[in-house]
C-alpha cells in the first residue's frame, strides 16, 4: 500500500514566488524605511520629520502652492496632507491662507524661517548619498528613474486579482 507524503512548501510549483526575500513590495518597503530612517538625525536637527521635509522640498522648489499642488507632487491625500501643514504653521516653517480670488483654495506659503531652513538642509542630500556610497550622481539618477518606473508602473497598472490560472 502506498503512503502519501505531504509535499514540502519549497517543492510546490510557484512557493519561491511566496517567500519575503522574492517579493518586490517588501524589497521597496524595507528600502524605503532604512533610507528614511538615515534621514532622522538629520531632520532632527532641523526639527521637522521626514513627512515635513518632503513638503519643505515641494515648497523650496516653488513657493506659495495651492494645497491641491502638494498632493499632488506629494502623492499624498488631503486628509494626510493637511496635518503636516498645520504643524509645519505651528513651527513658524508656513503659513496657510484662502486664495483671493477662490476662497476654496488654501495657499501655503514658506515663512521667512522656512526659507532659511533651506540653507541648514541643503547638505542633507549629500549626506545620504555618502551613506549609501552613492556619491556618482549618475548612478543616483538611474535609481531614481527606475524608481519612478516602478511608480508609474504600478500607478497606471489595473487592479489586481488573482485567478486559479495564475495559481497554476
Amino acid at each position: 500500500m502506498a503512503t502519501s507524503q505531504a509535499q514540502h512548501p519549497d517543492d510546490l510549483e510557484g512557493a519561491q514566488d511566496l517567500q519575503l526575500e522574492n517579493q518586490l513590495c517588501f524589497a521597496l518597503y524595507a528600502a524605503s524605511r532604512a533610507v528614511t530612517e538615515l534621514y532622522r538625525p538629520l531632520l532632527t536637527e532641523l526639527g521637522v520629520t521626514y513627512p515635513q521635509y518632503l513638503v519643505l522640498l515641494v515648497l523650496w522648489e516653488r513657493d506659495t502652492r495651492p494645497v491641491k499642488d502638494l498632493t499632488e507632487a506629494l502623492q499624498l491625500d488631503y486628509g494626510t496632507v493637511s496635518p503636516l501643514l498645520k504643524r509645519l504653521e505651528t513651527h513658524g516653517l508656513v503659513t496657510r491662507r484662502r486664495a483671493s480670488d477662490n476662497e476654496s483654495r488654501v495657499l501655503v506659503s514658506l515663512t521667512p524661517a522656512g526659507r532659511e531652513l533651506r540653507a541648514r538642509a541643503t547638505g542633507i542630500p549629500h549626506a545620504l548619498r555618502c551613506a549609501l556610497q552613492r556619491s556618482d550622481h549618475g548612478a543616483n539618477r538611474e535609481l531614481i528613474d527606475t524608481l519612478q518606473r516602478v511608480t508609474a508602473a504600478a500607478q497606471a497598472a489595473e487592479p489586481l486579482t488573482v485567478t486559479d490560472d495564475d495559481a497554476s
